[in-house]
């Protein structure tokens, strides 16, 4: 293959095991490629990046750094709404970064254009699910810096990935022509005022990106404009975006206050986190069920992901097991499971305490992480003990006909640790093993 790619380098038939076919899309800092895993015998996209391509030592660097961030990424980021990077190399003077393949996908920038937004309900889910995404990455200590509607895939069933981390560790981003002088790091339509005037990236930074692609979203224009680069600047310094409510009279003024709230000038004035963004949004309508389920979900998914006995488990496998067991609120003095019941749960106190009786007498008692029901799990069988809660309390449940819902994997995974689990609950003295 004989093309140049935008750096002026050819474009190699293969890079390591993947085999590369039509290119997709192409960005500043590289291209990317429909390409064939012939080992997993999968699609995936590759991006290309050219390292080396005789300009000087600054700009070589600068050119070799987004590959960099994003390769050391590979792995290290597991969340649904985060589009995996699966493998990175180098070959020569290319460096490649292989990301999962989501056929029909397109990016945001499909959806603002005026006659063709989407519905407010829509965009508020949207916009919570990065936010949760976002808010992941945060706590991973890795800061985007470039939330764009290119940089946001929608897949055809409505899921959306946050992509390109390209510049999350560094801020090398736009720059002279020359290629000596860094200036802006990430894209300026969405850049944070204290970005302009040379303050550093932080989660209020996101925040403040995100805030822009939620207004984009809503309306079909950014919250800014400018004729040149320096006029956009100076409006993001010092004017006011146009009150959305002006612009599209269907949006509640709920929302207007929460994309205000996040393009607010000063950062100790936005959102202190993006749960606290996501959980506004939610209060937005009563008639968003879904997102507000989705923070449910959420909140229930970190709790578990807490709990020893899930340490070893990854994130997918954690919402797996989350969608195919069942979780329960009790209020104090609520009998979990009672005396001779037949039941086949296997179950963890998940927040709260329990005491666990036998003929009227206290055996000991449960905290958050302890777990409780072993033997019903690996076969039906008659309560010895009664489980009764000492405060409000949640539990999550399974048992074996929900577990085979999940995959192979997941199950394979679980039984490893639920049966390492009970061999230590029942070495342990009489009272502790009663309890399974």
């Amino acid at each position: 293959m004989s093309e140049k790619n935008p750096a002026g380098g050819k474009v190699p038939n293969r890079v390591g095991k993947y085999v590369l076919g039509r290119e997709l899309g192409a960005g500043s800092s590289g291209r990317v490629f429909l390409s064939h895993d012939p080992y997993f015998d999968r699609d995936v996209a590759i991006k290309l990046y050219l390292l080396e391509d005789g300009l000087s030592e600054s700009r070589r660097r600068a050119r070799r750094q987004p590959f960099f961030n994003e390769a050391k990424l590979a792995g290290r980021l597991r969340h649904p709404n985060i589009l995996p990077i699966l493998d990175a190399g180098e070959e020569g003077s290319i460096g490649y970064v292989a990301i999962e393949y989501l056929p029909g996908a397109e990016s945001l920038k499909s959806w603002i254009q005026p006659d063709r937004l989407l519905p407010v309900a829509t965009v508020v889910g949207i916009v919570f699910k990065l936010a949760r995404a976002i808010e992941y990455a945060h706590r991973m200590d890795v800061i985007h810096r470039d939330i764009k509607p290119s940089n946001v895939l929608r897949s055809p069933d409505g899921e959306v990935y946050l992509i390109d981390f390209g510049i999350a560790v560094h801020a090398g981003g736009l720059q002279e022509e020359t290629g000596d002088k860094p200036t802006l790091a990430g894209s300026p339509s969405y850049m944070a005022p204290e970005l302009i005037v040379g303050g550093e990236a932080n989660p209020q930074t996101d925040i403040y990106s995100l805030g822009a692609l939620l207004y984009e979203l809503l309306v079909g224009r950014r919250p800014y404009g400018g004729k040149t680069l320096s006029d956009l600047l100076h409006q993001i310094l010092y004017a006011s975006p146009l009150p959305l409510g002006k612009l599209k009279s269907e949006i509640p003024l709920a929302l207007d206050d929460i994309v205000s709230h996040a393009l607010a000038k000063q950062p100790e004035k936005r959102f202190k986190t993006c749960f606290e963004f996501a959980a506004a949004l939610v209060g937005v309508s009563q008639n968003l069920e879904t997102v507000s389920q989705e923070l449910r979900e959420r909140e229930r998914f970190n709790l578990l992901r807490r709990m020893s006995f899930f340490s070893d488990f990854t994130y997918p496998e954690i919402y797996e097991i989350l969608k195919t067991g069942h979780w329960a609120t009790h209020a104090q003095g609520s009998r979990i499971v009672s005396e001779g019941d037949v039941d086949e749960r296997f179950s963890l106190i998940v927040t709260g305490r329990a005491r666990v009786e036998q003929g009227g007498k206290t055996l000991g008692r449960l905290q958050a992480g302890d777990c409780f029901g072993e033997i019903g799990f690996v076969t039906p069988a008659k309560r010895s003990v009664t489980v009764v809660t000492e405060e409000p309390a949640e539990v999550f449940s399974v048992n074996a006909t929900l577990m085979e819902q999940a995959s192979v994997t997941t199950q394979l995974h679980f039984t490893r640790v639920f049966l390492k689990n009970l061999i230590t609950r029942l070495a342990r003295p009489r009272v502790s093993s009663q309890i399974t």
